[in-house]
C-alpha cells in the first residue's frame, strides 16, 4: 500500500510539472499539444526498445563492437491516428534488417488509425465520405487509396473466417438472403447474398457465413448448407426458413434429422398479400389464434374456423396453411417462451436488416470481393452487440436435452452441470 501511494505522488508530481507549461485546453489536446507530444514520444521509446532488442545490446554498449550491425541514426517520419497526425524519429540499423513490429516499414498508420477508418467502413461509408470526416473531425489528410489499402487489408480476415471449422452442433440455425447491388460490364446487377446465423449450445449467436450468388434459389441453398457440412456441422436440431419453394427439401438432403420450421411471420405477410388494407388487421388477428394456439388440435380447430370465416373472400391464405402445415407446427412440441425462439427468422433478419442499411448507404459495390469485405466488417461489428445468450435459453436446452438426447454433444450429467454453471465455458464440459 505504501509502495502504490509512493507511485502515485511521483505521477502526480511529474504530471504537475508537465501541466505547468499548458495555459489551456488546446495545449494539451490540441494538435501540437502535450497529449500529441507524449504520444510520439512513446512510440519513439517503444521503437528504440524493438531496435535495441533486435540488435541485442544498449545504445552506446561495447558489446555492439565487432557485431555487424549498429544503429544508424534516425529518420523522420509522419505517423497518423484517429485524432490527427504527429512526427516523430524512428531509428534504423546500418544493414537494413530491423523490422519494427509497432509500426511496420512503409507504414505511416497507428493501429488506432486502421480500427477507425474499418469502423467508418463498415457503417457503410464510402472511402471518399471518410476522407472527409477524418479531414473535418482530427484534421488528418489521407487519400482514398490509403483508405481502400486499409479495407482491403480484412480480405483476407474474411477469407480465413468465411473457412473456420464449425460447431459439430447447432440446436437453431436461420436462413435467410438479401439483395445487394454489384457492377458487372458497368451495368448493375442484383446480388443474393446467403447468410446463416446459428445458435450454438450455449445460447450464442454466431454467424456461421455469408455466399454469393446471382440469385437465391433452393439449389444454392444445397451448396451452402454442402459447405456448412464440410466445415464441421454434423447436425442442426431446427432450421428455421422462410416459404422459398424446395428450400425444406434441400435442407433435409444433406442434414435428414433435421426438423424444418417455416417462419411464421413470413406465412402471415405472404397471407396478407391477398387481402386489402381495411379488412388486414380482422385477418391477422384471425391468423393469429391458429399459430397462438396452446396445441397443435387447437391450431387445426382455429385453422378450420379461419377457412370457415374468409375461405369465400381469400381461398388462398387457408389452402396455403394446409399446403405447409407439417412445416409450420414443430414449434408447438416447445413450452411458449420457447415458441418465440424458433417460429420466426427475426434473428437473422434483424441482422440482415443491419446488413441492408450499410449497403444501402453504399449503392452498388465494384465486385463481389467488395460485397463480402463490406457485409463482414458489417457482421463484425454488429457481432459485438451479442453479449448475452437467447433469453429463456436453459429452459429451451433442457427441452431439446429430452427430445434430442441421442444427438446431443454433451451427457446428461454434463448437460445438467452447464445449465446450473452456465458461465463454465464450452471447453470445460465433458463430451460423451
Amino acid at each position: 500500500m505504501a509502495r502504490d501511494r509512493t507511485r502515485k505522488q511521483i505521477r502526480d508530481a511529474l504530471l504537475d510539472e508537465l501541466l505547468e507549461s499548458c495555459d489551456g485546453p488546446e495545449d494539451v489536446l490540441g494538435k501540437d499539444g502535450l497529449i500529441r507530444q507524449l504520444t510520439g514520444r512513446l512510440v519513439e521509446r517503444v521503437l528504440d526498445a524493438e531496435l535495441t532488442d533486435h540488435l541485442g545490446y544498449d545504445k552506446h554498449s561495447s558489446a555492439g563492437n565487432g557485431s555487424g550491425n549498429s544503429r544508424n541514426g534516425y529518420r523522420k517520419k509522419t505517423l497518423r491516428d484517429d485524432t490527427g497526425q504527429m512526427e516523430i524519429e524512428a531509428p534504423r540499423d546500418r544493414a537494413g534488417t530491423f523490422e519494427p513490429q509497432l509500426i511496420p516499414k512503409h507504414t505511416s498508420r497507428m493501429p488506432s488509425f486502421d480500427e477507425k477508418v474499418l469502423s467508418l467502413y463498415a457503417r457503410g461509408m464510402s472511402t471518399r465520405e471518410i476522407q472527409g470526416h477524418l479531414q473535418e473531425l482530427y484534421g488528418t489528410e489521407v487519400s482514398p487509396a490509403l483508405i481502400s489499402t486499409v479495407t482491403d487489408a480484412v480480405v483476407d480476415d474474411a477469407t480465413a473466417w468465411q473457412s473456420r471449422p464449425l460447431h459439430e452442433v447447432y440446436p437453431i440455425v436461420y436462413l435467410d438472403a438479401l439483395v445487394a447491388k454489384g457492377r458487372e460490364e458497368r451495368q448493375v446487377q442484383n446480388r443474393a447474398v446467403y447468410t446463416a446465423l446459428g445458435i450454438n449450445m450455449d445460447g450464442e449467436k454466431e454467424v456461421l457465413g455469408l455466399w454469393i450468388a446471382r440469385t437465391e434459389g433452393a439449389k444454392f441453398w444445397l451448396t451452402v448448407l454442402t459447405e456448412m457440412k464440410n466445415r464441421g456441422v454434423q447436425d442442426i436440431f431446427i432450421c428455421c426458413v422462410d416459404g422459398l419453394s424446395g428450400f425444406p427439401e434441400a435442407i433435409e438432403a444433406v442434414f435428414p434429422k433435421t426438423t424444418v420450421q417455416l417462419c411464421i411471420v413470413h406465412m402471415v405477410r405472404n397471407s396478407l398479400k391477398f387481402v386489402p388494407w381495411k379488412q388486414r388487421k380482422t385477418v391477422a388477428s384471425d391468423l393469429k389464434t391458429i399459430y397462438r394456439a396452446a396445441t397443435v388440435e387447437e391450431a387445426e380447430m382455429n385453422l378450420d374456423l379461419f377457412a370457415e370465416t374468409w375461405d369465400e373472400s381469400y381461398p388462398t391464405i387457408s389452402r396455403s396453411w394446409r399446403a405447409h402445415w407439417e412445416r409450420i407446427t414443430p414449434f408447438f412440441a416447445y413450452p411458449d417462451e420457447i415458441r418465440k425462439v424458433i417460429y420466426t427468422t427475426n434473428a437473422v433478419e434483424s441482422l440482415n436488416y443491419s446488413l441492408r442499411r450499410v449497403l444501402k448507404t453504399r449503392g452498388s459495390l465494384p465486385s463481389d470481393q467488395a460485397i463480402v469485405k463490406l457485409l463482414y466488417l458489417a457482421i463484425q461489428r454488429a457481432s459485438k452487440r451479442w453479449t448475452r445468450p437467447v433469453q429463456n435459453w436453459k429452459e429451451a436446452l433442457n427441452r431439446f436435452a429430452i427430445m434430442f438426447g441421442d444427438r446431443m454433444p454433451v451427457n446428461p450429467v454434463c448437460m445438467f452441470q452447464s445449465m446450473i454453471s452456465p458461465s463454465k465455458s464450452s471447453g470445460d464440459r465433458c463430451c460423451c
